[in-house]
């Protein structure tokens, strides 16, 4: 179904492999393809990580970026590699969220951040519509 990409990296100017099977990782949970190398995202990450920025502390896509500095989906340095099949911040109990209203049609949306002032926010079916 997907075959083997180069891309070019937004930082460096290197080109890198997006591999079949990081492409299928990626479109399975709704991933843009990424705009830099392994090594730019690791350090990028680990950046956040000592700042203590970013997008959370706890699970999801922050901390999943690590999965290509582990050698890629397919080789188990994967997504999950802390905790088996589950990822994100399962084994950290209930991720804790917050109520807003959907900038897009005004109904109530649940989402796991504290919203900021000037940023939208949108409900999950208005959310999936925009990035599909």
């Amino acid at each position: 179904m997907y075959s083997d990409k180069t891309l070019t990296c937004a930082d460096c100017g290197q080109e890198f492999v997006f591999t079949a099977s990081e492409q299928d990782f990626y479109a399975q949970r709704g991933f843009t393809e990424p705009r830099r190398c392994p090594a730019d995202r690791a350090a990028r990450k680990a950046a956040r990580a000592s700042t203590g920025a970013g997008y959370s502390s706890g699970g999801g896509y922050g901390e999943s970026g690590g999965y290509s500095s582990g050698g890629g989906y397919s080789s188990g340095g994967g997504y999950s590699s802390g905790g088996g099949g589950g990822g994100g911040g399962y084994d950290r109990g209930p991720r804790e969220m917050f109520t807003a209203t959907c900038s897009n049609c005004g109904n109530e949306a649940r989402v796991p951040f504290r919203p900021t002032s000037g940023k939208p926010v949108y409900c999950s079916d208005c959310f999936r519509t925009m990035r599909g």
